[in-house]
């Protein structure tokens, strides 16, 4: 039997929730806090990669409803499927972006929302490093994460058994700026998803450029 690796475990995970996860981060002020300095750089008509899309909403509606040409990848089927219906004005890819073409500094902004806890920390520094080289010179990057020091945990969330890798936040930190971005100003919050099976969660949201 082939083991799942990260995507293919992400895609079991989000598929099963669907727009329950949606509702459930609806709340998130940090998150929305986020958007608003992003939307506060970027030019009209920017270019940006939404990095596990979800169903679309708030990251990729609240872009694209702005101007912004977005476009949102994410491996599970359920998640584009709905995505695409929810936000017809920005374009969604079913794909894991670790295999996605990505040309040097296409894109103005990217966006990582808890997109990368299902990989290994060998993967996400790759995946880290990828994203930055796809940022143009000036571009912007937002991060997101539950920053905790935990490698292949075994947990359940949101009633979903899934398997959490995880830096510490100082950690994340470095792995960012060893990718060629600044960190400008970073948010720390414990957040609890409106759902019944969930815990109060810390998160923390990384603000960062490409010099």
């Amino acid at each position: 039997m082939i083991s799942e690796d990260g995507g293919q475990r992400a895609a079991r995970v989000f598929d099963a929730l669907g727009s329950v996860y949606e509702e459930a981060f609806a709340h998130s002020e940090a998150h929305r806090r986020s958007l608003e300095w992003l939307l506060g750089r970027l030019a009209p008509g920017a270019r940006v990669l939404d990095v596990g899309s979800g169903t679309g909403r708030p990251t990729a509606e609240t872009l694209a409803r702005a101007g912004h040409q977005v476009l949102g990848v994410d491996v599970s089927p359920v998640m584009v499927e709905l995505a695409a219906r929810q936000v017809p004005e920005a374009e969604f890819r079913c794909a894991d972006v670790r295999e996605l073409p990505l040309e040097d500094g296409s894109f103005d902004a990217v966006c990582v929302y808890f997109s990368l806890l299902q990989l290994d920390r060998t993967q996400q520094s790759e995946l880290v490093g990828r994203l930055a080289r796809a940022l143009r010179p000036g571009g912007s990057l937002v991060l997101a994460t539950v920053p905790l020091d935990v490698v292949e945990v075994d947990a359940v969330f949101m009633g979903q058994p899934v398997r959490v890798t995880s830096f510490a936040g100082q950690d994340l930190v470095d792995v960012v700026t060893g990718a060629g971005l600044t960190v400008s100003a970073q948010e720390n919050v414990l957040f609890t998803p409106d759902h019944p099976d969930a815990v109060p969660e810390p998160h923390l949201f990384l603000y960062c450029g490409k010099e």
